[in-house]
């Protein structure tokens, strides 16, 4: 039997299902697909920025995740050899954003929260254990196959969106080119419980480190800390997550890294991609699907958002008050396309090489650059604009 819907969602992350969401919120029947059995515990996104946390404000849902995440207005430079500290508080631009903090919050608390309002919605399914296989469009919709537990199932809808990640099904199904480089190292996440900032006096929650040997990243969500470093090239899997791998990484941070236990110990390939269209025809691409891009500043969930949203509010002017779709969907695809080139990529590419140093010199190019902002407060101000996302915003609404 044929299953009929506005919207079918392949994906069930943050992006997709924050798409499913706010379709069904609209009053638009949405059906959102996840090949896994749930929302698997993703370790990879843990920022939300200011306008990320105003969209999700108005899904009446930021309550929930700041009662299960930690705010963070202050971040850090650091310099770990010199003990140099250089602090930017977020409550400077308390003046154009409502929500003046990052907010580290795990994707997969996003996404669980989201499909869970979802199974219960008039407007929404959701079906985990389901995949697309193949889809064919024409002008009146698409067909898309589904691979259920049981069963091959037909699924006939309006419009399909894949927010199904890096590995994108939907975009390989288009042949839609994903341009772009994958850097030569990989990056390794590991998350602890051990008390990190015991040994760093005043530690942020979101605290960057550098000095000429090394750089990582320290985030923190509620019970663990998140350490990201970079690889090199000819490191192996087994080497790199290996208990000696471990103890380098944190001997660098606090005084016994041999005594620190870890929870989880991801590592994986960095990519700096987008899709050479977001759409073809009835179907879209958003979030991983649509651009990857390396994680020095938290862009890549909340850009996927962003996709979202944009979409969302393109579909709803098309299905319910009659918009030329054309028109609409064409300015999605320039609007997002444009903010993944323009801001995205270029941004986590310049933070990614601000935070090497130059050997000899002891610190960062980032390390520098914040030095000159705490003398200025305009500079600053700016600096934590584009950081924040809310110049990219921007920039897509200049975008006809």
């Amino acid at each position: 039997m044929m299953k009929k819907t506005r919207v079918l969602v392949a994906g069930a992350g943050p992006v997709g299902a924050v798409a499913a969401y706010r379709l069904a919120q609209m009053g638009i029947d949405v059906i959102l697909i996840e090949p896994n059995t749930h929302c698997p515990d993703d370790m990879r996104a843990s920022t939300m920025h200011p306008p990320t946390l105003d969209m999700l404000e108005e899904l009446g849902v930021l309550d929930d995740l700041v009662a299960v995440g930690l705010k963070a207005p202050v971040y850090q430079y650091r310099n770990r050899k010199t003990d140099n500290v250089i602090s930017l508080d977020m409550t400077e631009i308390g003046d154009v954003v409502r929500h003046p903090f990052r907010l580290q919050c795990e994707q997969f608390k996003l996404a669980r929260l989201l499909t869970g309002l979802l199974a219960t919605h008039p407007h929404a399914q959701v079906l985990f254990n389901h995949r697309l296989l193949s889809y064919e469009q024409d002008a009146k919709g698409v067909t898309c196959k589904v691979e259920g537990p049981l069963a091959i199932e037909t699924i006939a809808c309006d419009y399909l969106i894949g927010a199904d990640g890096a590995s994108s099904t939907v975009r390989k199904l288009t042949g839609i080119e994903f341009e772009g480089f994958t850097y030569p190292e990989r990056f390794l996440t590991l998350s602890t419980d051990y008390p990190v900032e015991d040994h760093h006096p005043g530690l942020a929650n979101v605290s960057y480190m550098s000095d000429e040997a090394e750089w990582c990243v320290l985030l923190r969500v509620p019970g663990l800390w998140r350490v990201l470093v970079p690889s090199h090239e000819q490191e192996s899997d087994a080497s790199l997550l290996s208990d000696a791998k471990k103890t380098s990484v944190f001997k660098g941070l606090v005084p016994d890294g041999e005594s620190v236990k870890t929870h989880h110990r991801t590592l994986y390939r960095v990519h700096q991609r987008v899709a050479a269209s977001f759409r073809k025809g009835r179907v879209l691409l958003a979030g991983d699907a649509a651009h990857l891009n390396n994680p020095l500043g938290g862009f890549g969930m909340n850009s996927g958002i962003h996709d979202a949203w944009n979409l969302t509010g393109k579909l709803r002017d098309i299905l319910l008050d009659g918009g030329d779709a054309d028109a609409l969907l064409d300015r999605y695809d320039r609007q997002r396309r444009t903010i993944s080139r323009e801001f995205v990529q270029a941004q986590t590419i310049r933070n990614k090489a601000a935070m090497e140093a130059d050997p000899g010199a002891g610190k960062s190019a980032q390390e520098r650059h914040m030095e000159k902002l705490v003398a200025d407060a305009t500079l600053r101000h700016e600096y934590m604009m584009q950081q924040a996302m809310v110049r990219s915003l921007e920039r897509e609404g200049e975008i006809l």
